[in-house]
């Protein structure tokens, strides 16, 4: 069964003039016009393709890649405002509507709106929303501290930056945490830090723990040996110092140098960390 909005294989089944027919099962017989026909296509062939409706309801596929598909999060921009509602360029040929009804405020052409991707149950028709609330946070998370997780930055708050995590819950990203700014619509990995009892999510852009302080203890040996010996950040400095020379929190760093001051290969003081084999 060919999936509406989402991207399917499916089986030629003939070829016409203006393109070849695929077999939707249920959906009946989709047509990928010509122009989106791989070369040497012929019936009995697998294909790979994106299946969306027409201006007229009917199913058609195509080889292009939209944005994003049903059951996503995508930043997209207004091509054109009309009396039925807001359409957005979604990568295809045809653009994606936005109803007036899933508008939070009035969307203008020329800007980007961070939308969910949806099959709209009365008209079975695929349109987009910018009420993302009603699409997020249905069922309970079940993530385990630590685990990497996919996030796209829905915005700045007075806490830090909110977060989507793998279309399903939102997140947070504490601002102490986060030494760049992070755009509205950014597609980033990130990982669970801690799930909390109302089910509220915090977030890391970094691994947690000490799985993450090998690689970096690395680099800043390296770091060290590149200065001579010595550099004049230390577990004393200001958190967005230690980011400007590492590009990482102060929480990591200091992980980082207790490891290698346990293991006698730093020395640290108020004024910085040394390598203690440069001494020699």
């Amino acid at each position: 069964m060919a999936e509406i909005g989402k991207y399917n294989s499916l089986r030629v089944i003939k070829e016409v003039d203006f393109g070849v027919y695929l077999d939707g099962a249920s959906e009946g017989e989709i047509l990928m016009p010509i122009r989106y026909v791989p070369a040497n296509c012929k019936p009995g062939d697998l294909v790979d393709v994106f299946v969306y409706l027409d201006s007229e309801d009917r199913p058609v596929a195509t080889t292009e890649k939209p944005f994003a598909v049903v059951g996503e999060f995508a930043m997209l921009r207004v091509n054109s405002v009309n009396k039925i509602g807001t359409f957005l360029d979604w990568g295809i040929m045809k653009d994606l509507l936005v109803p007036f009804r899933e508008q939070k405020a009035t969307m203008m052409e020329g800007r980007s709106y961070l939308v969910y991707i949806y099959v709209d149950e009365e008209t079975k028709r695929i349109a987009a929303s910018a009420k993302l609330n009603k699409f997020l946070d249905k069922t309970l998370p079940e993530y385990s501290v630590g685990q990497e997780v996919d996030l796209i930055v829905e915005s700045e708050t007075d806490l830090g930056y909110k977060a989507i995590i793998n279309n399903c819950h939102w997140g947070i990203l504490y601002e102490n945490e986060v030494f760049e700014q992070l755009a509205k619509g950014l597609k980033i990995k990130g990982y669970i830090k801690k799930i909390r009892p109302d089910n509220k999510i915090d977030l890391s852009l970094h691994p947690l723990g000490y799985e993450k302080v090998d690689p970096i203890t690395q680099m800043i040996l390296d770091d060290l040996k590149k200065a001579g010996g010595f550099i004049a950040v230390s577990d004393k400095s200001d958190a967005e110092e230690v980011y400007r020379v590492f590009g990482i929190s102060k929480k990591t760093f200091k992980q980082a140098i207790g490891s290698l001051y346990k293991r006698r290969i730093i020395s640290i003081t108020t004024e910085g960390i040394r390598f203690i084999d440069s001494q020699n």
